[in-house]
């Protein structure tokens, strides 16, 4: 059964290219990005995983943990770093999971038969520190990521957990944002947004991003 929102990511045991992860020990209360690769040695894969590793203190600075993932073992995996550091100037600094048996891809549906009965798709799942799946993006093999989507996902993700917000279409950190519909309690919207709102209708009330510094 395919994972939805609001699931428990389920929990793994399984080698990497740092050692054996056992997966929501690994995360402890951090937020995780678990993401995944068709197979070692594949050109959009190795741009995928520089691009990840240079963004690595971006990630780091939002307590996020990154977890690759492909069907190769560690042994494919141990091999294939080399050239991504070469190719793309920077060495992958996140543990790559080896999952030869499929049990992770297995766990979340990661191999799509009517696309590839073997390879994994490009799934991204956004993992908060409660465990539960936030968001979940999927790619066909053949199309790489865009990780500054990736960022801005896991900006909304965090803000809208801990304020009576959403963000709204192309929204960027720093950027206003909308009040949940839910919230009408005057006195409470007055203390949570002290800068005040702009009603543009009354289903949307912008203010201004709650966690943008002064």
């Amino acid at each position: 059964m395919a994972l939805r929102l609001g699931d428990i990511a389920p929990d793994f045991e399984q080698d990497s290219t740092q050692g054996r992860i056992r997966f929501h020990e690994y995360l402890g209360q951090s937020w995780g990005l678990l993401f995944s690769h068709p197979a070692d040695f594949t050109p959009v894969c190795t741009t995928e995983l520089g691009v990840t590793a240079r963004l690595k203190p971006e990630f780091d600075k939002r307590d996020v943990k990154v977890l690759a993932l492909s069907v190769d073992d560690r042994r494919s995996h141990d091999g294939w770093l080399p050239d991504i550091a070469e190719t793309q100037g920077t060495a992958v600094n996140f543990p790559v999971l080896a999952d030869p048996d499929r049990k992770v891809a297995a766990l979340y549906d990661m191999i799509h038969p009517n696309a590839d009965d073997k390879t994994t798709v490009r799934s991204v799942f956004f993992i908060g520190p409660d465990k539960k799946v936030k968001a979940i993006i999927t790619y066909p093999a053949s199309t790489g990521r865009n990780f500054d989507e990736i960022l801005r996902v896991i900006d909304s993700l965090q803000l809208t957990q801990q304020h009576k917000v959403a963000t709204p279409v192309n929204w960027r950190k720093g950027e206003d944002v909308i009040i949940v519909p839910a919230l009408k309690d005057e006195a409470e919207i007055q203390r949570r947004f002290p800068g005040g709102v702009k009603v543009v209708k009354p289903y949307l009330r912008l203010v201004k991003d709650p966690s943008a510094k002064a």
